[in-house]
């Protein structure tokens, strides 16, 4: 039984809530859940206040009233109570958490030619620059979670072809390459990887120790390359697989095709970034129009 499996059976044994709470207070904590992995690639124990706020915000960007936003507040806080008694957590994220704060959060998108330059940083040199450059370029090319490129096996690609297969058996989605990504993985698994790591082990991105590459260990990859290209926005290993959408949407790829390849189970998930076109069209026109 998960986290919110025991939470409902909380709420029913012991609190005695109603039938419509229990129903609402996991409704809208499984919700979170998914917006979590969806979006910043972590799970529900590893959340903070911040993102808890930054739903609140999103779920306003996506014209969900103010009493949702409330009720959400009053559902996760109900939840991560609950894990603190249990002694599943320390402490409650959302503890502190004001439901007032209406003010709209968009995701960090690099441009064009910030994604550029921030792919061209690693240095096709050594072992490490060839692995590190196959990696962010296979993120921007298929726009995959950073959990899903870390989990990724040598099978789950096919050069040949040019695609990628990711998400595991349930949810398997199979997403196309571009040239480039299609050289860069050939580059590391053909000439680098057999010297990293043996046929034993299936992982497709090793460490420098021939073990699986870690989250922790991607992240660190990519704020030194960051710091390395001088981009002064916030970049975290979601940034490219946000950057990817948007770019897809901003050269009319529609939102079907984009929920497809992102794996998303629900549309409104990936609305968001038509929101976020919309709005840079905004910013262009008031900051270019001769009258805007």
């Amino acid at each position: 039984m998960d986290d919110i499996a025991r939470f409902g059976a909380y709420l029913s044994d012991e609190k005695h809530s109603s039938r419509n709470t229990v129903s609402s207070y996991l409704r809208d904590t499984t919700q979170f859940a998914e917006y979590l992995h969806n979006y910043c690639d972590i799970d529900l124990r590893e959340a903070d206040s911040a993102a808890v706020q930054d739903y609140m915000d999103w779920m306003l960007s996506h014209g969900k009233s103010a009493a949702s936003v409330t009720r959400f507040l009053a559902s996760v806080k109900s939840f991560y109570s609950y894990m603190v008694a249990a002694g599943e957590l320390k402490k409650n994220p959302a503890q502190g958490v004001a439901a007032a704060k209406v003010e709209r959060k968009y995701p960090e998108i690099l441009t064009a030619k910030e994604v550029e330059l921030f792919l061209e940083q690693p240095e096709c040199v050594d072992a490490k620059g060839f692995r590190d450059h196959a990696m962010l370029e296979l993120l921007y090319a298929t726009g995959i979670r950073v959990s899903e490129l870390i989990a990724l096996n040598r099978e789950d690609v096919n050069l040949q072809a040019a695609f990628l297969r990711c998400g595991g058996e349930k949810r398997e989605r199979i997403i196309p390459l571009y040239p480039r990504a299609v050289k860069a993985l050939r580059d590391y698994i053909q000439t680098v990887r057999p010297r990293l790591a043996g046929q034993e082990e299936p992982a497709l991105f090793v460490n420098m120790n021939g073990q699986r590459m870690t989250r922790q260990g991607f992240w660190k990859i990519v704020k030194y390359y960051q710091g390395k290209a001088e981009i002064t926005k916030d970049i975290t290993p979601h940034t490219l697989r946000h950057s990817f959408a948007v770019h897809l949407l901003e050269n009319g790829a529609d939102l079907r095709s984009i929920q497809e390849m992102l794996g998303h189970a629900d549309i409104s998930s990936t609305q968001i970034y038509a929101q976020i076109v919309k709005q840079r069209l905004q910013d262009v026109y008031h900051k270019a129009h001769p009258l805007a």
